[in-house]
């Protein structure tokens, strides 16, 4: 990767002011550099997707060019910054061509109609493409490619995504948007409508049961990680610390969308980016 294509990369993570870029220096540089090539590759898709004012058709068409890119990388050919900068990470770390495409595949999910009450195995493959896919392609940049650092891959990206549509239940309702499960909502007796479902008092009994599964696959993934190489799983387990946290919030707050957004408080990230340098 060049310097340029690197400086690039990390400005395009710097500038989504996420705390993606200052968890990931953690990394050797190199590394480094290489998460940031996937993250920007993540967030250009992303804001396909995204972005308001445009059909589902443009979206898409723009979608399919980046599946053309992808494959494209695979023949040894790349046209601007980001996918030169993939085109190096792709052969030091032998990254699967499927995981990209089950990127865009999950991007697409989103670009459609909105997604309203999705069936458990709908949002089983949601959470695969758009959150376990990454993870797939990350486990190997952070320098462990066995079997445990998949079930790593796939059981962190679900209790990741799982907490990110739980955090998110309130705005995304008020965006005609609804993730929790439809077996789950019926069975409760919760309308499927996203502002009605919002209104509903049993849809904590809903979030707790999102809540269980999200904590099992935490569990999952902290016993993949115990099996993996311990300097390799540093990010996954910070991306862990700083997730899990969050669902006993949600708990103690009863699940109530009607106060502020939740973050985890910066002192409390630093003190656990902290740790895993320490240890």
């Amino acid at each position: 990767m060049t310097p340029e294509d690197a400086a690039y990369v990390t400005a395009v993570v710097r500038h989504s002011g996420t705390s993606f870029y200052h968890g990931m220096k953690i990394l050797p540089a190199a590394r480094r550099d290489a998460m940031y090539a996937i993250y920007a590759f993540c967030r250009v898709v992303d804001d396909i997707a995204d972005e308001e004012g445009r059909d589902f058709a443009t979206k898409q068409a723009e979608l399919d060019a980046w599946r053309c890119r992808i494959a494209a990388l695979y023949e040894g050919r790349a046209d601007d910054p980001i996918t030169r900068a993939l085109l190096t990470v792709i052969a030091d770390y032998g990254l699967a061509r499927k995981d990209f495409i089950a990127v865009i595949d999950g991007m697409e999910m989103d670009a459609g109609a909105p997604i309203i009450a999705p069936s458990l195995a709908e949002l089983d493959l949601y959470c695969d493409r758009v959150a376990a896919a990454v993870g797939r392609l990350s486990v190997r940049v952070f320098g462990d490619s066995s079997e445990n650092a998949e079930e790593v891959a796939h059981a962190l990206g679900r209790g990741l995504q799982l907490t990110n549509i739980l955090r998110d239940v309130g705005e995304d309702a008020a965006n005609g948007r609804l993730y929790l499960p439809r077996e789950l909502l019926l069975a409760q007796n919760v309308p499927l409508d996203p502002k009605a479902a919002l209104a509903s008092p049993a849809l904590p009994s809903v979030c707790q049961q999102v809540c269980e599964m999200a904590e099992q696959n935490f569990a999952r993934a902290r016993a993949a990680m115990a099996r993996c190489d311990a300097k390799a799983m540093r990010p996954a387990r910070l991306m862990e610390a700083s997730y899990h946290p969050l669902l006993g919030i949600l708990r103690d707050r009863g699940f109530n969308y009607g106060q502020k957004r939740i973050t985890l408080p910066k002192w409390r990230k630093l003190i656990l980016a902290a740790r895993l340098l320490v240890n």
